[in-house]
């Protein structure tokens, strides 16, 4: 029997078999079709993830496109926190440093303000490279371009990692950090040094800059915004624009110009000042020029005309930012700032126009209730409540440590401001006075008939603050203070030989001569001018050639300048005052702008001592006068010395006849200081009884204060 009889071909079993092959086939399709599918839908999700991606962080996705395909960034903070250091003399830059913090605050990121003073950078600034911090520091300049004693030892640290092989350039690598420094293009050797530094330093060492450099300039008449706190404000806004940037991760966009690693747009005259932030601009350009998909070829080209209408807008205020600056530069501003303005007003000063100024006395005020006067009453016979303390230019050359106004006013080696004229500061600073005369009436203890007299100013001290001299006009301010029967007593730091030369005749020019040595003026007086020595010396042989009566006006500071006395009659001989003047330095409280103690204030015998000493060196020369209350004494030539009796005291009637005959003869009518002497009262005369004080008014002294001779 054939054995495929027994097989029956019709059953459903048997035409699955012979038909497998057709089954597998279909099979295989359906697996086929259904990882198509599924491959489709994956794909429809991820495109539709990649647009949203693209709405929250547009640049950061665009600018990742490489080889056709997108690469997504993980979201991360970007700026994990702010740490503010400062470095601070006066307190300005601490005082920068809080106001940053403030702002800072309000971007909802953590802030702390350290001072540099408490910080050990060898144990914690390698922490910011991975902390995700941005670290800005905010340094002041102080004497000739030293950092402040704050940020000595971080200064100092810093300078010698950046050139030690140990730590190399890549040891702050990652750190973020910005600079703001403080300084006075007065100055112009160092302005700003330690700033410049410090941001140098870092770069040297790997760090990364996120906004250019900030630079403070106390000068107003060359500061970019018109003052220091406006520079401040400039940069801080520029920083916190950047802050929001980094904080979504972006970079800032690169220009197109980029070559090497480096945007050119940015890149400034030393290495360090091109920011690395703007350098990674380089990768965002380079991924333009990768190979894209066609389809993705719009959304490049959109990106690209973006760009340049952005470049546009930003050449277009570019060019109206220099415009503006150009137009300022042509206009000169004005000395008094509104934050000079309001520090010099807290301190009672009456401000006159753009650079003046007048302030009542204390010596005003006790002679009015009459308990006595300045040494000026007790050496020249001023009336002191019938004088006016004033100041035709608040900026001054000088930056002394015993500055009474705590370097408040501002400073220059030249006129740049604009300028009042002499007419109008000369009536306000009248005005001004009589109207502070008024407030005394009906206080107790001010006598009616000094208040009346004290309405009518006789005497003017331009000696309030600054530097008077420098005013353009202080001819013409002089030629109004004497039509007016104002007697003149300028007062001038040895710093401009030329206007002293200049000068016309005044009733008392005064010299400070505060060392006797270049090292110790240097040290003393902080001058600007770095000539300053020979200005000096010029400025004493200007006073010389003079006819008025001069003055050489010495603040004795303990310990700095008391040991120099050869070198004084040196000085003497050269510029042959009338008088000496000797004052131990008035304390006026702590300052950070100056080091100067009580201990540096000499006792009243400790200055008897040392005038007698420098007599003996200048035989031409006596002690004449005393002021014991302000530690002062007067020597003065024996010229003055007339039949064995003194001579020191001023008849100003006389004076003002003579200076009127000098200006009706066109200055042809000249006169000497010999011309207008008055006798000196005894009770004014050294070793008298009174030592100084006029028996006339009644000596008072505080309740509960020991009486002390220091002069403060």
């Amino acid at each position: 029997m054939d054995p495929l009889d027994t097989w029956d071909f019709s059953s459903p079993l048997m035409s699955l078999w012979i038909n497998r092959f057709y089954v597998y086939l279909g099979f295989a399709f359906g697996i086929s079709l259904w990882i198509c599918f599924q491959i489709v839908i994956r794909k429809q999700l991820f495109i539709f993830k990649d647009k949203n991606s693209q709405k929250s962080v547009p640049k950061a996705t665009g600018d990742l496109m490489k080889n056709g395909y997108i690469s997504l960034q993980k979201k991360e903070v970007f700026v994990s926190g702010v740490k503010i250091f400062y470095g601070s003399q006066t307190g300005t830059a601490k005082g920068f440093a809080t106001s940053l913090a403030e702002a800072v605050t309000s971007l909802d990121l953590p802030v702390a303000v350290i001072n540099l003073k408490e910080y050990d950078p060898d144990d914690h600034l390698v922490e910011e490279v991975t902390s995700k911090n941005v670290c800005a520091f905010v340094v002041a300049t102080y004497t000739d371009g030293r950092p402040t004693e704050s940020a000595e030892w971080f200064c100092k640290w810093l300078e010698e990692a950046s050139s030690d092989f140990r730590f190399g350039k890549t040891y702050l690598k990652g750190m973020r950090y910005a600079v703001f420094g403080l300084g006075n293009s007065a100055y112009a050797s160092h302005f700003n040094k330690v700033g410049k530094n410090v941001d140098k330093w870092l770069w040297m060492l790997g760090a990364h800059r996120v906004v250019t450099r900030g630079e403070g300039d106390c000068d107003v008449a060359k500061s970019k915004h018109g003052s220091i706190e406006a520079d401040f404000r400039a940069w801080k806004t520029k920083f916190l624009a950047r802050l929001q940037t980094l904080q979504k991760g972006e970079k800032k966009p690169c220009d197109g110009n980029c070559k090497r690693g480096q945007c050119e747009s940015s890149a400034e005259e030393e290495p360090f000042e091109s920011t690395s932030e703007e350098e990674s601009g380089t990768e965002d350009h380079q991924n333009l020029n990768s190979v894209v998909d066609v389809e993705d070829l719009g959304k490049i080209m959109n990106y690209v005309k973006k760009e340049k209408r952005e470049k546009e807008q930003q050449e277009e205020k570019s060019s109206l930012v220099r415009n503006t600056v150009k137009n300022e530069a042509s206009e000169r501003r004005a000395m008094i700032t509104p934050a000079l303005r309001e520090a010099l007003t807290k301190q009672g000063y009456q401000l006159i126009g753009s650079h003046s100024g007048v302030k009542l006395c204390r010596w005003t005020k006790s002679m009015l209730r009459g308990r006595g006067g300045c040494y000026k009453h007790t050496f020249y016979g001023i009336e002191s409540h019938r004088c006016m303390e004033t100041t035709p230019s608040l900026a001054c050359a000088n930056k002394c440590v015993f500055c009474w106004r705590h370097h408040t006013n501002p400073v220059g080696t030249e006129w740049q401001w604009k300028m009042d004229q002499p007419e109008m500061i000369l009536k306000e600073a009248i005005e001004n006075h009589q109207n502070m005369i008024k407030q005394f009436k009906g206080v107790p203890g001010v006598k009616e008939e000094r208040f009346e007299e004290g309405m009518m100013i006789k005497h003017c001290a331009l000696s309030l603050v600054g530097e008077p001299i420098m005013y353009p006009e202080i001819n013409r301010f002089l030629k109004l203070l004497h039509e007016c029967k104002i007697s003149s007593f300028l007062v001038t730091n040895a710093q401009f030989p030329v206007e002293i030369r200049n000068l016309k005749p005044v009733t008392q020019l005064y010299v400070s001569v505060d060392a006797s040595t270049k090292d110790s003026l240097k040290k003393i007086d902080r001058p600007l001018f770095k000539d300053f020595w020979q200005r000096f010396l010029d400025s004493l042989k200007a006073l010389a050639a003079k006819q008025q009566r001069t003055v050489y006006r010495l603040t004795l500071v303990k310990a700095w300048n008391v040991d120099e006395l050869q070198a004084y009659a040196e000085l003497v001989s050269l510029g042959n005052p009338d008088f000496i003047e000797v004052k131990g330095v008035t304390y006026c409280g702590e300052s950070s702008a100056s080091s100067l103690t009580m201990a540096n204030v000499p006792w009243h015998e400790e200055v008897i001592h040392f005038v007698c000493d420098l007599v003996d060196l200048i035989p031409d020369y006596e002690i004449a006068c005393e002021h014991e209350h302000s530690n002062c004494l007067l020597i003065a030539h024996k010229r003055f010395k007339i039949d064995s009796e003194w001579w020191t005291w001023i008849d100003y009637n006389r004076f003002q006849e003579l200076v009127q005959e000098y200006e009706d003869s066109g200055g042809s009518a000249t006169f000497s200081a010999k011309d207008y002497v008055a006798k000196t009262p005894h009770w004014a005369l050294f070793g008298a009884r009174e030592r100084g004080f006029d028996p006339k008014d009644t000596r008072h002294q505080r309740k509960n204060k020991s009486k002390h001779i220091s002069g403060c």
